[in-house]
This record gives structure tokens, sequence and C-alpha cells, in this order.
């Protein structure tokens, strides 16, 4: 039984808020879509993971035991995300002059360590794709057989003309279909995919593996679904990821997972999807080059916690604009909330919700317990609860042993250090937040074509978007220059 206030989320599967209740009782399987283990994780990348995590911790609070998994992409995933092109792991192999182990390790070591910082619980299971291979090339064996995949001489695809309902999750049309141009001889179809990628003649992958389908590597869609199976059996309730995923590699998942258990059932109850990070007015992207990373925050003079609060401070359905001014903003917000936490150190012992009702003494504040459970209930409103926070410790009817506890239940779902972190470490220094210099640069040539095309209003919006990142242009008889704003501690 789910203690407290309903959970309710919002189900992409139908774009609507549903009641949530667990498969099993008492337990809860969640299966999140992890990195590509290839470059280093923007910040963007960071997002799903702080609002899994959050997830988590209130399922747990609420008395579930959860089951966790975040798999480790280190094989199979192409540039561009398609069916063909290089495989992104073996470039980074070549561009850096290291093994594809050696990259994988490297990437996988410093994602592992950026969680630690933003403290994201390790799950229950984190399983590389490149250790599931035998079982992928079952699974797709399954589905040939079914008639639901057809060979080609660049692999086996799976037929989405054999799945009822496909798209249904991204809500995709005939014409989405047809804009996926990806230059297959033999597709029946432009949705179609890859359930594996057989190597072409004359190419020899570093990491292959023999198939029916010949000697290549498995489709970037068929890792999820099988090791999501393998770890949390058949069926579970809840699958997360970027809302970028939402409109293909999730449909994708879902076509062969139910084609696979051919059960007529749903394979997945609740699909929960965080929106994009906004960087200048652009979602933060890989492929949109050098993206700041988590230790570029850091070396600003920023805490790891104060991007925790950032991110929190919105709703994950919403876009969030990474500016200086918002990230500092919250790490003056986060500062404010230690700073008043600190007197009623240390916390005590409270993991679930029960054990925080058991500890109040007030009424008053066990209805700011019941506001604080419902806002987080609602679809993961962090902004509510960390309003109510706020609330809490400016209230003087409640208690310090009270505010102690309600300050311990906060700590335990919402994770900002309020039982440890100093104030003093989540500074605002003087030092203007990291952006990539190649970014700048790209976003200067984009505003020279503007101004060339004498698109006025497109130019001062590029201008008005690198003011926003502390970035100043200078504009000479030589050219445009830049520079960083020096800014005040605040």
């Amino acid at each position: 039984m789910v203690i407290g206030a309903p959970v309710k989320l919002f189900n992409s599967m139908g774009r609507r808020v549903v009641p949530f209740q667990p498969r099993e009782a008492g337990r809860v399987g969640i299966y999140s879509c992890g990195p590509t283990v290839y470059a280093h994780q923007h910040l963007g990348n960071m997002r799903p993971y702080v609002f899994s995590d959050t997830l988590r911790r209130l399922l747990e609070w609420k008395g579930l035991q959860v089951r966790h998994v975040i798999n480790i992409t280190d094989v199979g995933h192409v540039i561009g995300d398609g069916d063909v092109g290089e495989d992104k792991v073996e470039a980074a192999a070549r561009r850096e002059l290291l093994s594809v182990r050696q990259v994988t390790d490297r990437y996988t070591q410093i994602f592992l360590e950026d969680h630690k910082k933003l403290r994201i619980l390790p799950p229950e299971h984190r399983p590389k794709a490149s250790e599931y291979v035998p079982q992928m090339i079952e699974f797709a064996t399954v589905l040939e057989e079914r008639g639901f995949a057809y060979r080609l001489p660049s692999g086996l695809y799976f037929d989405t003309a054999k799945s009822p309902g496909y798209g249904n999750l991204g809500l995709l049309t005939e014409s989405d279909y047809r804009e996926r141009i990806d230059n297959i001889d033999g597709k029946r179809a432009p949705a179609d995919f890859a359930l594996w990628r057989a190597d072409a003649p004359g190419e020899r992958r570093v990491w292959r593996w023999d198939s029916p389908w010949g000697p290549g590597v498995p489709g970037w869609h068929l890792e999820c679904s099988v090791m999501s199976i393998h770890l949390l059996g058949s069926h579970f309730d809840i699958h997360t990821g970027g809302v970028d995923h939402r409109q293909i590699h999730h449909v994708n998942e879902i076509a062969q997972s139910e084609a696979y258990l051919d059960d007529g059932r749903p394979w997945v109850d609740v699909w929960l999807h965080n929106e994009f990070l906004i960087l200048g007015g652009q979602k933060i992207s890989k492929s949109a080059g050098r993206m700041p990373v988590l230790d570029d925050l850091v070396a600003a003079g920023l805490h790891p916690l104060a991007f925790r609060h950032f991110l929190l401070a919105g709703h994950y359905r919403s876009q969030l604009d990474l500016t200086d001014d918002a990230v500092r903003g919250s790490a003056a917000a986060l500062r404010r909330l230690l700073l008043r936490a600190v007197p009623f150190r240390p916390l005590p012992v409270v993991e679930t919700l029960a054990e925080a009702r058991r500890q109040l003494t007030s009424e008053q504040a066990l209805e700011s317990l019941e506001r604080y459970d419902a806002a987080l209930s609602d679809d993961l409103s962090t902004p509510r609860a960390l309003a109510e926070l706020h609330a809490v410790l400016r209230d003087d009817a409640i208690d310090d042993k009270d505010k102690a506890v309600l300050l311990a239940a906060a700590e335990q779902t919402l994770a900002l250090g309020l039982g440890d972190l100093a104030p003093e470490e989540v500074t605002t220094s003087t030092r203007q937040l990291a952006v990539p210099a190649d970014y700048v640069e790209e976003m200067i040539q984009a505003r020279e074509e503007a101004r060339g095309a004498k698109d006025w209003a497109r130019a001062d919006q590029i201008r008005d978007q690198l003011r926003q990142l502390g970035v100043v242009l200078v504009d000479t008889a030589e050219g445009t220059r830049w520079e960083v704003a020096e800014r005040r501690d605040a």
C-alpha cells in the first residue's frame, strides 16, 4: 500500500495524469535509459537521472521497494541515432587513440562520479549492453521466427507494419515516418528499424559478434528491451527517459518488446519523460558541439548540488533555461536553505513518510508534512515541495524538533545536503559560468550570417542569448570579439 497522498504521474502514453498503482503490492520496477559512454555527459544528460532519482526517492519514502535499472550503452549506438553511420564509441576510440574498452571504462567512471556528486542513488542494476549481446541475438531470433522481422544484406530489420499501434507513444503519423531518411536499400518502410546491423563488405568493427545475420552489432533499441525484461521481468511499472526518446527510441522499444512477449498486454504501465535543458535558446545536445558538463560548473565555483537544486526548482516536464543568473540564483537559494538548516543539525533519521509522521509532535507540523507529501505525489511537483520547505523554516508555530524532522524528510526525498553540506561550500563566486568557447564561436558565426542576410531580429536574439550566459559581444572594425562579464559575489 502506498502511504500518504496518492501518487499521480503524467503518463506519456496517452498524455494524461494517471493514478499510480504498482503491479506487485509494495514493489516497483523502474527502467531508465542510460548513457552512451563515448564522451562526457553534458548537463542536459544529467537531468533524466536527477529526475528518476527523485521519483525513486519519493516511492521509497512512501514505503515501496524500488528495483531501479540504469543501463550503460557501450556498443550498438551509431552517430545520428539511426540505422546507418559510424559507431559512436569506436569513433571516440580512434579520436582519442584509445581502445574501445578504455573509452567506455573512462566515460562510465566519469558518469558514475557525476552521479555521486549529484547524490543520485546507485541503481540496483547497471547492466552494460556489451554483456547482453547473446540475449539480444536470441530476442531478435524469436522476432524473426514469428514473422516480425526480415533480413537484408545490411542486417535484420523490424517490420513496423506488423506492430498494431506503432507510434502511439510518440503520437507519430505516416508523414513522420516518411521523414526518416537513412539510405538503407530494401527497407519495406521508413519506420522499420535495425535489430541487428551487419558489417558492410570490407568493414570490420572493433567490437563485433557472430549472428545468424552475419558478424556485426545489435541495433541500439534492442538493448533496452532485452536488459529491462531480463532484470525487471516481462512487464514492469515505469520506464523513464528524456523527451527526445519519446518519439523513436521508446516507440521502437515498445514495438519489439510487445512483439516478443506476444501476450496482448502493454509492456510497460507508465512512461515518464523529462523535458530538455535549454542553453542560449537551443536544447543542450552533443550534436550541437561542446556543451557544458558538471565539472564546468565546479570550475566556475559552484557546488554540484546547486545544479541539482536548479533542476528541482523547475518541474521535470518543463524546459529549463540554463543561464548564469538562473544557476547562481539556485546556488543562492540553496545556501539560504542550508543557513536555516544548520541550527537543527544533526538531523534525525527519517527514511520514510511513516517515520516522519511518528516523530512529529504538533498538528501544524503534520499539516506541513501532508502538504509537502501532496506536492511530491502530484507528478513530482518539486517546486511546490521546495516552497513548502521554505515556509516550514519561516513558520514560528512549528518548534525546532519538528522542523528538524521536516528537514530530514526533505533531505530524504530531495537530497540537497540539508543535513551535512556547509553553506560556505555553496558559493556564487565572481567567476563566470563556464560556457564552452566553441559554442560561443558557433553562435557568433550564426549571428554574422543573420546580419549578412539583414535578419536583424535574429542577430539581436543571438546577442541577447549570449548575454544571458554572461558573454558580452563587442563589434569592432576587425570583426566581433567576445568576453566574459565579471560578476559580484551574490
